[in-house]
């Protein structure tokens, strides 16, 4: 799928292993700026990987990684600093502090603005509440600011992990299977609020997904990955059983992907 305009990501060549394993081979593709974009693929399929290296904490073995502009690459120090204030990395598990309220975890997103001081200062007196406040009331927890994480369900901690992306305000979001834990209702919550929130902002989001169902109308454009590479790339309502079958292989019948391709309107 070609776009015009600039683009937020850019990859050339894009080889990488790990443990002796190549994992992505030869990858070449781009996202527009304000794209959304949901990664697919079988397991070892090489998504969790390639959301690593347009985040900066994996480098290529062989080609290139534009993000943002920048070659990942040449990113130390003080530049790889600001470019990971950049770049917001949502995981599939909200990686909060369990020792820390709500208001402390959702603030951290700010930790790559403020210095040494301030953030010690705001474990004390939190720094920017409003922020704090505003982001939470996004994601419908406004009464939760004082909660700590231990007292939220699991669907109420990946909100938070949201709303810290929010304080955040990252060019790019990143989102490594962040619904793969939950239900498919809640799943389907964060899916609408991160595409919300993109659509709102205009922020690229690229997200990977195991759950096929939650597709829907949320994104402009999906990207198959098998063996490596890119095995498709198009938007969601095109996708069909024939290409899930030639994409996940032996995977398709234990993921009984079958049953779900019907609910995402593919044929």
């Amino acid at each position: 799928m070609s776009a015009t305009g600039p683009h937020d990501v850019v990859l050339e060549g894009v080889s990488k292993a790990l443990g002796g394993t190549r994992v992505l081979r030869d990858v070449t593709w781009s996202v527009p700026v304000g794209q959304r974009v949901a990664l697919i693929g079988p397991s070892g399929a090489g998504k969790t990987t390639l959301l690593r290296l347009l985040a900066g904490v994996l480098a290529p073995d062989a080609g290139r990684v534009s993000v943002l502009g920048r070659d990942t690459a040449d990113l130390h120090g003080r530049a790889l600093r600001r470019f990971r204030r950049e770049v917001g990395l949502l995981y599939q598990h909200d990686n909060l502090v369990p020792t820390l309220r709500v208001v402390h975890n959702v603030l951290m997103g700010r930790l790559g603005h403020w210095g040494a001081l301030r953030a010690a200062l705001s474990l004390l007196v939190p720094q920017q509440l409003g922020s704090a406040r505003a982001a939470l009331a996004r994601v419908e927890l406004p009464h939760k600011l004082w909660s700590l994480p231990g007292e939220l369900s699991g669907g109420e901690q990946q909100r938070v992990a949201v709303a810290r992306l929010l304080v955040q305000a990252p060019r790019l979001m990143l989102a490594d299977e962040p619904v793969a834990s939950l239900d498919v209702r809640l799943g389907r919550e964060i899916v609408h609020l991160l595409c919300g929130i993109s659509r709102e902002h205009r922020r690229t989001l690229i997200v990977s997904l195991h759950a096929l169902d939650l597709l829907g109308p949320h994104f402009d454009r999906v990207i198959a990955l098998s063996d490596g590479g890119i095995a498709w790339d198009g938007a969601p309502a095109e996708i069909s059983q024939p290409l899930l079958r030639r994409v996940y292989g032996a995977q398709y019948e234990s993921l009984r992907l079958a049953d779900v391709v019907a609910g995402s309107g593919a044929t």
